[in-house]
């Protein structure tokens, strides 16, 4: 049995998967099968790496290894099929290694962009699109996915295998986009570099409270995007939310809330750089919810103390999200800065309102923030009972081990 990758190789194989993958499906227009290649290619570098060392031009190690399998299918399924036109115009094998290695497009573009945009495809939902991106591109996994879109994990692994087939049977090329499909295309483009960002800065599993290379590449990707002010706005709500990263735990890797963050801690610079490209784009025009998320961001990190937050602000800015977007979440959001405004039994009674929405049936953050407005309005067993509640239903570490602190606080109290 081969030695495993070490630490260093398997986050190489992680950063090369969508490189990777955006190369074969332009060379080869099958999603399905491109996935299923490299898949097999990340397989192959798994057991041969360890043994052999890690090739000095990895990605085209793995472009070429993944073309081989794709190339294997073809010629298996032509001969059966009597198709070997298709295997006649494949690349022979051994130049793939030569294109694999001059496949850097050169027109500057990057590969993972490009994929994202190619994922975007005609034939899907816009919600299909984005789910599939975020399998393919962003690495989540399928329980991931659902919980971004608060849906079954089940229902989701069925909507990305509807993708799929549907892409296949569209008949539709798929391949990039032109200039004015891009321009379509952007808005859900956006979407996934938002919630890549999120699972990024809060982790759905595992016992890390951040994945720094998820919200990292969703940062380097956004500002690579040529867009209207909206996605300025992205890009400053990414900067002035990642900001506050290295406050938001503690030396043993606890959650340390907002409200209790030194914020001495904060990347000014990034502070600096979301204020003035959110101060820059709000007033051109129309605003969009990315814009609006950077405002509220933008409040938080500009008060010099929890207690200087500008709450009224807050909610004001709330009010006009909610307006635009459907979203339980802003809900949530728009309850808390109730409650900092108003008292708590006004965003209690905000909360009343999610209680049967089916978005949230099972999710943590309802009876996390219902447990904190009870706390403030002096209700602490019915505190304890939804922190333990909310710690039950989260699969965080880091979010549980706070979650049953704060009630274990509550119970010696």
């Amino acid at each position: 049995m081969p030695p495993p990758l070490d630490a260093t190789a398997e986050h190489l194989l992680r950063d090369l998967v969508p490189l990777v993958l955006g190369a074969v499906i332009r060379r080869f227009g099958d999603f399905a099968a491109s996935e299923d290649a490299v898949q097999e290619a990340l397989i192959a570098a798994a057991t041969r790496w360890p043994r052999d060392g890690v090739p000095e031009n990895p990605r085209a190690w793995l472009i070429q290894v993944a073309s081989r399998r794709i190339a294997d299918h073809l010629r298996s399924e032509s001969a059966r099929r009597d198709r070997e036109a298709i295997v006649v115009s494949l690349v022979p094998p051994e130049e793939q290694l030569a294109l694999a290695a001059d496949d850097a497009n050169p027109t500057g573009r990057d590969d993972t962009l490009d994929l994202l945009f190619m994922c975007c495809h005609p034939v899907l939902s816009t919600s299909s699109a984005i789910a599939l991106t975020l399998r393919a591109v962003g690495g989540l996994t399928t329980f991931e996915i659902a919980k971004a879109f608060l849906v079954p994990e089940a229902t989701m692994a069925q909507r990305i295998s509807r993708a799929k087939q549907s892409i296949k049977a569209s008949g539709v090329p798929f391949e990039m986009p032109l200039a004015e499909e891009r321009a379509a295309r952007l808005g859900a483009v956006m979407h996934v570099l938002y919630l890549i960002f999120s699972e990024g800065y809060t982790a759905t599993t595992g016992p890390e409270l951040h994945r720094s290379d998820l919200s990292g590449e969703a940062l380097r990707l956004t500002r690579m995007l040529h867009g209207d002010s909206e996605v300025a706005g992205l890009l400053s709500l990414m900067l002035l939310t990642d900001a506050r990263r290295a406050a938001r735990t503690g030396p043993s890797g606890e959650l340390i809330p907002l409200d209790q963050q030194d914020r001495a801690r904060w990347d000014r610079g990034a502070i600096e750089e979301g204020v003035a490209l959110i101060s820059a784009t709000l007033p051109r025009g129309s605003i969009g919810p990315y814009q609006l998320q950077a405002a509220i961001a933008a409040v938080h990190d500009e008060a010099p103390s929890a207690k200087d937050t500008d709450w009224a602000q807050i909610l004001g800015l709330y009010g006009l999200l909610q307006r635009i977007s459907d979203n339980p979440m802003v809900t949530l959001n728009h309850a808390i800065a109730m409650a900092m405004v108003h008292g708590p039994a006004s965003g209690i009674e905000r909360l009343d309102a999610l209680a049967g929405d089916p978005r949230l049936e099972g999710n943590h953050r309802l009876d996390a923030v219902r447990a904190h407005l009870l706390e403030r309005a002096g209700d602490r067993q019915g505190a304890i009972t939804h922190y333990r509640r909310a710690a039950e239903r989260t699969t965080s570490t880091s979010e549980r081990s706070y979650l049953m602190t704060q009630a274990a606080r509550l119970s010696e109290t």
